[in-house]
Parts: structure tokens; C-alpha cells; sequence
């Protein structure tokens, strides 16, 4: 059942079923393949990321001494981004109905201990389509508060199969991931093997959005 955090925050526990999660768990795994994580670095200082990432789709969100961007190729490699899975595509057409299709597709991968600070999306062109957030692996302590950094914050936990659309009055609200919990809320392995993608422990997260304004 969708709980509305905030207007426009919506949090749709277990969105992703057991087969789900695994499909999506084999398309991340042939994405990362073709377009190997790498650790984005703070603008201007060069001070490496916690959390690994990669993309897929027309179009990546890359992070380096030269400031944030969105470019159509590694940053590394220089290879194009893979296409952007099916089943992503597929949670964008259910929990985005109505809005032009994504164009990129973050995919950062947290090992135990890692976090992100509190932040805005806000590099997009368009910032009327909403944020769609996936999470596979351990759960993770999600932190969400207003749109100034001194709002008042709340948290909830986000575990494998959630989905998480960020759009409307919140599309701009500052939030983060206060710590990963390793083993939390994961079902057996038996029932729900971490990707092999993860360390054991580890977090994945996807997040679609549209960058520009205009139609594909």
C-alpha cells in the first residue's frame, strides 16, 4: 500500500516482488558489465564519493573536480551508457504516469558503512517529472526533510523491492541516506540472494529521472 510521506513523497514498500527483485538484480548486473561503477568526486576539491555509481539510459550523472553534469558517455571508458532496463522502464511508466519517458538512470551502489548526505535534485532541466527510486540489497535508513537544508528532517527505512517517488511539492526536498543496515530487513539468501553486484551487506539504488525538457 503507497504512503504518502509528504506531498508528492510517496513510498510504495515491496513495490518490486521476490521475482522482481531478481530480474532487476540480472539487468543491473548486465548494465555495470558494459559500464563499470566508478567513484565520483567532489567538485573543486576532488574528494571521492562514499558510494560507487554508475548509469544507463541516453544519458549519466557524473560528478568530478569540474562540477556536476549529465554527459551520454563514461566517464572512464568513454563508451556510451548501456540502455536503460526494462524494468525500470516499466516502474517509470507505473509510478510517473504521464510524464515524458526517463533519460537516465543512477545506479550507486553503498557497501556497509557508506551514506549520503542531505541534498537536492536539482541538476535536471525539467524539474516538473518526479525522481523514481528502486532499492535492492540491505536496507538503508532514508533521511527526507524540506526544501531549505535547516528543515526539520524525518526518516524511514527503505528495504529490497521499495520504491520511492520524490515529485510535486517535494520534487526539491533535501534528503539523503543516513546508513546502510547490513542484514536488517534482507530475507534469506536462499529466498533472496544479495546480487552478486553488492558486497555482503551492500545497498543498491536506482533512481530514473528526466534531464531536459524536451520530448525523446
Amino acid at each position: 500500500m503507497a504512503v504518502e510521506l509528504a506531498p508528492g513523497l510517496i513510498h510504495h514498500p515491496g513495490w518490486l516482488d521476490r521475482a522482481g527483485r531478481r530480474r532487476l538484480a540480472d539487468e543491473i548486473a548486465a548494465v555495470l558489465a558494459l559500464a563499470p561503477p566508478f567513484t565520483p568526486r567532489m567538485p573543486k576539491t576532488g574528494k571521492p564519493f562514499s558510494v560507487r555509481m554508475s548509469n544507463a539510459g541516453p544519458l549519466g550523472w557524473v560528478s568530478d573536480i569540474a562540477g556536476y553534469r549529465y554527459q551520454p558517455d563514461h566517464p572512464e571508458t568513454g563508451a556510451p551508457w548501456p540502455a536503460m532496463p526494462a524494468t525500470v522502464r516499466a516502474a517509470w511508466d507505473a509510478l510517473a504516469a504521464g510524464f515524458p519517458a526517463p533519460e537516465a538512470c543512477l545506479i550507486n551502489l553503498y557497501a556497509p558503512g557508506t551514506r549520503m548526505g542531505l541534498h537536492q535534485d536539482r541538476d535536471e532541466a525539467d524539474l516538473s517529472a518526479p525522481v523514481v527510486s528502486l532499492s535492492l540489497g540491505a536496507a538503508a535508513v532514508f533521511r527526507y526533510g524540506g526544501l531549505r537544508r535547516s528543515d526539520p528532517t524525518r526518516s524511514i527505512r527503505l528495504t529490497a523491492g521499495d520504491a520511492l517517488v520524490i515529485g510535486g511539492a517535494s520534487r526539491l526536498i533535501h534528503h539523503g541516506v543516513d546508513r546502510i543496515i547490513a542484514g536488517g530487513d534482507l530475507l534469506s539468501e536462499a529466498e533472496d540472494p544479495l546480487p552478486a553486484f553488492l558486497p555482503p551487506g551492500g545497498r543498491c539504488n536506482l533512481t530514473l529521472r528526466r534531464v531536459t525538457g524536451s520530448a525523446l
